[in-house]
């Protein structure tokens, strides 16, 4: 059973939960709660502790990330990856289930499955409909936290999945790779402050908000209907394509989407609008509301 999910986007709260009562959740096998919320909102780790999937560690996404860039949740370097998830049990030949605990059912976890395979690791799965879904259809929490095994990961940056600011300018003018923004539309738009900047997206990408590819569930929608709203975006599965959002995180669910659909290709744009709002020239920043005012 195990072995047939290995190299699977996504794994369901019912095969993770028979792993979980045949005490499969160890070497092979590590579940990890990658949640992350605003501060004033919800304490991510103390709802860890509370309660979680038996078996699992924090994956905290605060530590993860490269603490000396500007912009939130930059990727840490190979060395600083490789430390931390070894530190949780993780090496090479795991099977890594990523979930979180946002009530949409999904919403950090994509970033942590794409993290693993930015940095080469191909057996990483999401929870599909998250935490809220784990607990709705009545599977087991606990307050136990396991210390796992430190484990060797060895991680070296596939970058093909990543793209920086330099060749998301070249692209402006080249078009050689699609750009899909997954943020709300009026932040793409430029009609409304995007966490306190504002807003707008880079010339030439469409938008698609990550909330399209899930049901109201909090799960993720058929293959056949996220093949539609690529479609009807005029978005090329075929083709190159970019995600971008606001630092990155719901961009991978662009990347997530189109890797259940048979393209696993798709780079995120790390720094995402957080990183293009400060760089790029004001004619890169395309906005409604500033054409409206002119």
């Amino acid at each position: 059973m195990a072995a047939q999910m290995l190299g699977k986007a996504l794994v369901t709260a019912k095969w993770l939960s028979e792993a979980v009562r045949a005490g499969r959740v160890g070497t092979s096998l590590r579940v990890l709660d990658a949640s992350w919320y605003p501060p004033q909102e919800r304490n991510a780790r103390q709802e860890f502790k509370e309660r979680h999937i038996p078996g699992a560690s924090f994956f905290d996404i605060e530590e993860c990330r490269d603490q000396s860039s500007p912009y939130d949740f930059m990727l840490p370097s190979e060395s600083h990856f490789a430390d931390y998830v070894g530190r949780l049990g993780v090496s090479n030949n795991t099977h890594v289930v990523v979930y979180d605990g946002d009530e949409l059912g999904t919403f950090y976890a994509p970033r942590a499955w794409w993290m693993f395979r930015a940095f080469g690791h191909k057996e990483v799965s999401v929870l599909n409909g998250g935490f809220k879904n784990w607990v709705k259809e009545g599977h087991p929490v606990t307050a136990e936290v396991t210390q796992p095994s430190p484990a060797v990961f060895k991680a070296k940056l596939n970058t093909i999945l990543l793209k920086t600011f330099e060749e998301m300018m070249q692209n402006v003018g080249s078009l050689r790779f699609q750009v899909v923004d997954s943020r709300p539309e009026g932040r793409f738009r430029g009609t409304e402050l995007d966490q306190g900047l504002e807003s707008g997206h880079i010339p030439g990408s469409v938008n698609i908000p990550f909330h399209s590819f899930l049901t109201e569930t909090g799960h993720e929608k058929s293959i056949e209907e996220i093949q539609q709203i690529f479609r009807e975006k005029k978005v090329d599965l075929s083709k190159p394509l970019t995600a971008t959002c606001r630092k990155g995180v719901t961009a991978c669910h662009i990347a997530l989407a189109a890797y259940l659909c048979g393209k696993r290709d798709v780079a995120v744009y790390d720094g995402s609008w957080s990183e293009w709002f400060h760089r790029a020239p004001p004619r890169y920043k395309v906005s409604e509301l500033k054409r409206n005012k002119a």
